[in-house]
């Protein structure tokens, strides 16, 4: 054989070799940062660390999209802000502190990502009602009893609904989220709808605050939400949006 046989040989050799070491950066598209990511939780009625600190952060941190910091204490909040690219709430529990309160409005203010989940968006706080009105766009005070209902998307041109399904079914805490007249517009991406039921609520949401990206998502109650491909995705898709990638 000749040397150029061996020389094309080694040039092949080579290149997958450099395929091989460079599969995985490519695949995860060089030059973009994990998006740095606090997500609270803590408070009542669901299992917060199964769901939101496990099951949630594992999703989100999946092939480097997110860094996720979760914590159950609001209180480590304030301190947290200025290192995080999108502040993710799935908390019922109070924030008490003013200060802090303040720094979320200031953070949001300040162009930054805000998500919303399932337990934030309650009416958890009566003594906050700017957090309902101007992040939220409103709120639930209640929900269907837990059980099966549908979740059809109105826009599937968002980045948030991308390769979403257009229907998918689950069995979760069908929330009746109530847009807020008065406060902040939301622009609705998809709704649910029982079986038995007629009424239509909000479920994907983008409220349109004026210098933030902030997105509801009602979804979230137990494992028939967390483990399925479309919340995965939703969740994934908000997180990336609100992070303005």
């Amino acid at each position: 054989m000749t040397n150029s046989f061996f020389k094309t040989a080694l040039t092949f050799i080579l290149l997958l070799a450099f395929v091989a070491v460079n599969a995985g950066n490519i695949s995860n598209k060089p030059g973009k940062k994990s998006i740095r990511v606090l997500l609270v939780g803590g408070g009542s009625s669901h299992d917060f660390d199964k769901w939101y600190k496990d099951a949630d952060v594992e999703t989100l941190q999946k092939d480097g999209l997110a860094t996720v910091e979760y914590t159950s204490d609001p209180t480590t909040i304030l301190s947290k802000l200025k290192d995080i690219d999108v502040l993710l709430l799935a908390n019922n529990q109070p924030i008490a502190d003013d200060a802090t309160r303040k720094a979320i409005f200031a953070f949001v203010d300040a162009g930054k990502g805000l998500v919303l989940a399932h337990p934030a968006l309650w009416y958890n706080w009566k003594d906050w009602p700017e957090y309902n009105q101007k992040l939220v766009g409103g709120g639930s005070k209640g929900h269907d009893k837990y059980g099966p209902f549908d979740v059809t998307l109105t826009d599937k041109k968002h980045p948030v609904t991308k390769n979403v399904p257009q229907t998918f079914h689950l069995d979760d805490e069908l929330y009746y989220q109530i847009p807020d007249q008065s406060g902040s517009a939301i622009e609705v991406l998809a709704t649910a709808k029982a079986a038995n039921s007629d009424k239509v609520f909000p479920s994907i949401f983008i409220v349109k605050y004026p210098k933030g990206r902030v997105v509801g998502i009602a979804l979230g109650h137990d494992a028939a939400s967390h483990t399925i491909a479309p919340y995965q995705t939703i969740l994934r898709n908000a997180v990336k949006w609100a992070a303005n990638q």
